[in-house]
């Protein structure tokens, strides 16, 4: 990774009152390496220290680089807030899982000395765009790293999904919900409901049923070059759309939902000390009794 970096966003978990003492140490390392530090509004306050504070799509922009310390969800909101700026970012993991967030605190400063080196290598992420489309127009649209996900409400009845690739009708779901995933989404809900894992830089989505009501519907890996859309039949109630397990927006019958590849991808920094099947060994605990 070859990147000049003279700006270093800090994005923390929000209510996470423990961090504040990395932000503070990590802004006196950029202090030493005269590289600007910026803080976003929620860190600001857990740092307590008089700082101003930017809104995320401000923060962004100035930033040639951001450390997020907090869990999977800090990561994926930053995600969805970086829009179409390649911003590189340094996860540390602050949460409980972790399959995003890599980066162990021990490992922070040796990363970010290995960015400012050009050692530090990276992963380029694949993301997706998520459209409504109501009475032939678009009327809501989001960017997901992980999934979008329809689920019926807690009441409803099963839900009928009409689903096509590429304009090519692949069957009528009957089931409690449909998951379109990236390959970094694999290890997340998806995972939950069945699906395969895959190798976060494969080219490809999942399509996987949340408690098919046909038992042979198995989880699908299709190309990331298509374009899946989801339809839901006119009688369809209480079914929403849910982006990252994050953003949710209730849907009508006779909505179709639309998923394809965002030309955006994540700039991840890796940790060397660890690979994507040293992660799946530990988090999913594999080889223990």
């Amino acid at each position: 990774m070859q990147t000049q970096i003279k700006t270093i966003g800090i994005i923390a978990k929000p209510k996470q009152q423990s961090i504040a003492t990395v932000v503070h140490s990590l802004s006196d390392w950029c202090s030493t390496h005269q590289i600007e530090v910026l803080l976003d509004t929620d860190t600001a306050a857990i740092a307590g220290d008089g700082r101003t504070g930017l809104e995320r799509l401000q923060l962004v922009k100035l930033a040639n680089l951001i450390v997020v310390l907090g869990g999977d969800g800090t990561l994926l909101s930053v995600a969805r807030a970086l829009g179409t700026h390649a911003v590189p970012v340094l996860a540390v993991n602050f949460g409980s899982l972790g399959f995003l967030t890599e980066i162990t605190l021990a490992e922070m400063i040796s990363t970010l000395e290995g960015v400012l080196a050009g050692t530090a290598l990276t992963q380029r992420r694949m993301m997706i765009d998520v459209s409504v489309v109501r009475e032939g127009q678009c009327c809501s649209a989001y960017r997901a790293l992980n999934d979008a996900v329809l689920t019926k409400g807690a009441l409803a009845r099963i839900i009928d999904i009409d689903v096509q690739i590429d304009n090519k009708f692949v069957a009528t779901y009957k089931a409690d919900g449909l998951i379109v995933s990236t390959p970094t989404g694999s290890t997340a809900y998806a995972l939950s409901a069945g699906g395969p894992v895959v190798d976060p830089t494969l080219g490809a989505m999942l399509v996987t049923p949340i408690a098919s009501h046909t038992l042979t519907f198995r989880s699908l890996v299709i190309p990331d070059t298509v374009t899946v859309d989801m339809g839901l039949k006119a009688t369809q109630e209480s079914v929403y759309l849910t982006v990252d397990g994050q953003v949710g927006f209730p849907l009508k019958g006779e909505d179709h939902i639309t998923v394809r590849k965002s030309e955006t991808t994540l700039e991840l920094i890796e940790s060397s000390n660890k690979n994507f099947f040293d992660i799946l060994r530990r988090k999913l605990k594999w080889g223990e009794r």
